[in-house]
């Protein structure tokens, strides 16, 4: 479906593509892959609000690359009057909203104040949340995207809807983790069924492995494991790690480059459409077929609806 592969840059991506008067959210675009993703589209052109608990952090990618094209907004994905007084302050119409921001692997069991496990609130909810509120601006623009940056940790693990906040079972971070990955990949499908009408297109993502502050709760033992960290603690770079910029490559491919324009409810990864795959703790890539479940995205919409008021 496309000329890029794992090793193209999110720059690359867009080279000759001009995105003037284009308006866009990032969130958690103040670090890691979300930063290289609000470079790049910025750099075509694009307008990018930075969506991220703390807008300071976003003063370098705005003195790089211009207050009119870089903006900053607070916005706390894990609480929903956070994510309401973001979108009440949203004008205009929106046409890409990157939902990058995310936490993984929390070592211990932690809930929002309506009772969501921690990881699945944060990647998921507030994310769910945040895009509906912003449907009529994304109708406005024509020809909106919505990305969700999933991971494949989701391959293992699907959304368990008997104790999706780890109740009654025991909790395990990185199982947490995976059930949000999915909830991401369904929360596009989910989009893409309800909103076509619209003009919307929704796709997700993997990004691969890349060094960023999303590993900060990972133990030595995993990093080691993962080939990522050696036995002093010492960050290591494997073959199959990628630079930030070849990390928010297929964030950007779905979000602004016109390869891709009228695609929806797809996977990717690597900057390519993924293969679907039964998934388990064997699947080292592709896209689990439990994760482009609809009836599973819209089971997880009406889980999901009700808190929005």
């Amino acid at each position: 479906m496309t000329e890029f592969d794992a090793r193209t840059t999110a720059a690359r991506i867009l080279a000759g593509v001009d995105l003037s008067g284009r308006r866009m959210i990032v969130t958690g675009g103040a670090s890691g892959i979300g930063a290289e993703t609000v470079r790049a589209l910025a750099g075509a052109g694009a307008e990018v609000t930075v969506a991220t608990r703390e807008p300071a952090d976003a003063k370098p990618l705005i003195e790089d690359l211009g207050a009119d094209r870089v903006l900053a907004r607070r916005l706390d994905l894990a609480n929903l009057d956070s994510v309401a007084a973001f979108t009440d302050g949203w004008d205009g119409p929106l046409d890409a909203l990157v939902a990058n921001a995310g936490i993984m692997a929390l070592p211990t069991r932690q809930t929002t104040e309506n009772g969501w496990e921690l990881q699945l609130a944060t990647n998921y909810l507030g994310h769910f949340a945040l895009a509906h509120r912003l449907h009529a601006a994304l109708a406005a623009a024509g020809s909106a995207r919505v990305v969700t940056v999933s991971s494949g940790a989701h391959l293992a693990w699907p959304v368990d809807f008997d104790d999706p906040h780890f109740d009654r079972r025991p909790y395990e971070g990185f199982a947490a983790y995976g059930q949000s990955k999915t909830a991401d990949v369904l929360l596009a499908v989910g989009i893409a069924r309800r909103w076509a009408a619209d003009g919307i297109t929704a796709n997700s993502l993997a990004p691969g492995s890349i060094h960023t502050k999303l590993q900060r709760h990972l133990d030595r033992d995993t990093m080691v494991a993962w080939g990522a960290m050696d036995d002093a603690g010492d960050l290591l770079v494997p073959a199959h790690f990628k630079t930030m910029a070849e990390g928010a490559s297929t964030s950007v491919l779905l979000a602004a480059s016109p390869t891709v324009a009228g695609v929806t409810g797809r996977y990717f990864e690597d900057n390519r459409e993924a293969p679907v795959v039964p998934g388990g703790p064997g699947s080292p890539a592709g896209v689990a077929a439990h994760a482009l479940d609809p009836e599973a995205a819209d089971r997880l919409w009406e889980l999901a609806l009700p808190l929005l008021g």
